[in-house]
């Protein structure tokens, strides 16, 4: 196969996080400086550790993706970024408990040298925060313009030559998907007329983003770049987009088990999810605004592996309940427990228990590490629009209207595997051979 013309991975990578003194953006951070120090192993990172098999099986190529792969380099990345809160990357992942003060010393210099910039407020879409670190912009229109001017002045002063934006803040409140959000003229409309019951603070970040020709990550459930407005600009701007939700603790284990079932065609009856967190996350799921939001994230991940519908005697009619309760005791130590009633032949029944004592930022930091180089990646490849071979990364993948999404963790990672064989010009692998 031809190799991809792929604009060469030069000068420095701007990596701009909203949320950036929240718990996973800190340790994201903090974890990818002593990393790149050689203070810490980037453990969880696909971009860092993982091999690709190239070839046929016989041929025993097995090379690390990041030595066959043009990726930005760690040692090109630039941190910035946004939030609601002012403290330094240092007294933020202090407050967030996740890391320890003798790994967060190994960076200190840095990152107290990352101050953020003003974030995008609005009380009505986290009502558990009170942002003292905010935009005065009056307009959603006007907050844009700021967002676009920050990214501009982080983009001159630190000499970057590309700028990935990730969100990693809190999960807004519910909003369904509106007229305003079907078109980017009308969007638009929205942002100039500051509707802000249907222009969130996440759509700001979006737009501006996109508007700048920056990559966007979608972190968390919100509705957000996953609108055909988005799609609209992400394709006038040929700039990629992915979301949402990252994928860590319950919801990854479900995206496992439930293939296991399905290709063992065991039966489901039921599914009851709960967890316990203390974080700041937990804080704001908390509210029912917020954790509607992140339900509907959650809720999706089932039905679409199991395909009830085509499996009604198996999944027609499960039982699926999701919880989160916030515990602050556990800070950033999430537990998810889940409880599964499965049949079998003839029917009988059978029940299977997972307790996953997890760190949720632990989890997520290399996910975001890999998310920035892939969406640098996708950008420098000329990929534009919805990047569902990232799908892997997220609870609820992204897709248009006329797609299915793919939710088993296995084809989502044969689907970015043989992405990246694409790019560098090697054969796909299908295993038929």
């Amino acid at each position: 196969m031809e190799k991809m013309e792929i604009k060469e991975a030069k000068g420095k990578l701007g990596i701009l996080v909203v949320g950036v003194g929240g718990a996973v953006s800190s340790t994201f951070i903090a974890g990818t400086l002593a990393v790149r120090k050689g203070q810490g192993k980037p453990i969880g990172s696909i971009t860092q550790l993982a091999t690709i098999r190239l070839g046929k099986r016989n041929e025993n190529r097995f090379p690390k993706i990041k030595d066959v792969v043009p990726l930005a380099d760690l040692k090109d990345l630039e941190f910035g970024g946004w939030d609601i809160f002012p403290e330094d990357i240092y007294q933020a992942a202090m407050h967030a408990e996740v890391l320890k003060k003798e790994d967060l010393d190994k960076v200190k210099d840095e990152l107290e040298a990352i101050r953020p910039f003003t974030g995008v407020f609005d009380q009505e879409y986290v009502k558990r925060l009170h942002g003292t670190h905010v935009k005065k912009g009056k307009t959603r229109w006007d907050l844009v313009e700021e967002v676009r001017e920050d990214i501009r002045k982080f983009k001159e002063e630190k000499h970057c030559e590309r700028i990935v934006v990730m969100w990693a803040a809190s999960t807004e409140v519910y909003i369904p998907m509106s007229e305003e959000h079907k078109g980017l003229s009308v969007f638009e409309k929205a942002l100039k007329e500051n509707n802000t019951a249907v222009i969130s603070p996440s759509m700001c970040y979006a737009y501006a983003a996109l508007a700048e020709g920056c990559p966007f990550i979608m972190g968390a459930p919100n509705l957000c770049v996953d609108i055909p407005a988005m799609w609209e600009f992400a394709a006038q701007k040929k700039v990629p987009i992915c979301g949402k939700d990252y994928k860590t603790g319950q919801t990854m284990l479900k995206t496992v088990l439930a293939p296991m079932l399905k290709t063992r065609m065991l039966g489901l009856s039921g599914w009851f999810s709960t967890n316990i967190l203390g974080n700041r996350d937990g804080e704001v799921l908390d509210d029912p605004g917020s954790f509607k939001t992140k339900e509907v994230s959650k809720l999706s991940v089932i039905d679409t592996i199991l395909q009830p519908e085509l499996y009604p005697d198996l999944y027609g009619d499960v039982y699926h309940k999701v919880r989160i309760n916030y515990y602050p005791p556990r800070k950033d130590n999430k537990e998810g427990w889940d409880n599964i009633d499965l049949f079998g032949w003839l029917g009988y029944p059978m029940q299977l228990k997972v307790d996953f004592l997890c760190r949720d930022s632990i989890l997520a930091a290399p996910l975001c590490l890999d998310l920035v180089l892939f969406a640098d990646l996708a950008a420098r490849c000329g990929f534009s629009g919805i990047q569902t071979w990232l799908s892997f990364y997220f609870k609820s993948p992204m897709h248009d209207f006329e797609t299915i999404p793919e939710h088993d963790l296995f084809i989502q990672y044969s689907k970015l595997k043989n992405t990246l064989r694409t790019i560098i010009g090697e054969k796909t692998i299908d295993h038929m051979e």
